[in-house]
C-alpha cells in the first residue's frame, strides 16, 4: 500500500520497529511515526523526492530528536526517584515557593519590550527554534537573537538582584 510515494507496510513495519528500539516505548514510536507522517505530508517540496522511505526515515529520525530536546526540558519533581512507587505529591510549601517564582518571572519578563517578550516565550516556553521564530515573526535571525540576548540579560540581572 502506497501514500505519497511511501510503502506504508514499510513504515509500519520497518521503521516502527526501528523506532521502537530506539524509543524503547512502541506507543512513543507511533507518535514519532506519526509526526513525521505528518511533517512528510506538510512539506513543501520543490522537487519531486526520489527516495520517499528514505526521506521519511530521516524526517523521523529529526522528530526523534526533537521529542528528546523537548523532554530534556521537563525535571522530575524533586524526591521523585526515591519515592517512585509511592503517590507523591508536592507540599503546599514548595507549590508556593513555585507560585511565587513564577510571578517574579512574569513581573521580570512584563518589564520587557513587546518583541522581546514574543521572542523569548516563542524559543524558552513555546520550545521554537531560531530561525522558526525569526520565520514567524518576519524578523531577522540577527534580531532573533539580540531579543533573546537581551531577555536573558535582564533575567541575569534580575536573578543576581534577588541574590544580593
Amino acid at each position: 500500500m502506497n501514500w505519497q510515494g511511501i510503502d506504508l507496510r514499510w513504515a509500519y513495519n520497518d521503521l516502527l520497529l526501528s523506532l521502537s528500539r530506539q524509543t524503547r516505548c512502541v506507543h512513543r514510536a507511533y507518535d514519532v511515526l506519526h509526526d513525521a507522517l505528518l511533517r512528510f505530508a506538510l512539506a513543501q517540496h520543490s522537487q519531486p523526492v526520489t527516495q520517499p522511505n528514505a526521506y521519511l526515515r530521516q524526517v523521523a529520525q529529526s522528530v526523534l530528536i526533537d521529542h528528546y530536546r523537548r523532554n530534556d526540558r521537563l525535571q522530575p519533581l524533586p524526591d521523585y526517584e526515591e519515592a517512585r512507587d509511592e503517590h507523591v505529591a508536592p507540599s503546599a510549601e514548595h507549590l508556593l515557593d513555585i507560585q511565587q517564582r513564577l510571578t517574579a518571572l512574569h513581573r521580570i519578563l512584563d518589564c520587557l519590550p513587546p518583541r522581546c517578550r514574543e521572542v523569548f516565550w516563542l524559543a524558552r516556553i513555546e520550545g521554537y527554534a531560531q530561525k522558526e521564530i525569526a520565520i514567524k515573526l518576519e524578523i531577522s535571525l540577527n534580531m532573533v537573537e539580540r531579543h533573546m540576548a537581551r531577555a536573558l540579560v535582564t533575567l541575569r540581572d534580575a536573578r543576581d538582584l534577588l541574590r544580593a
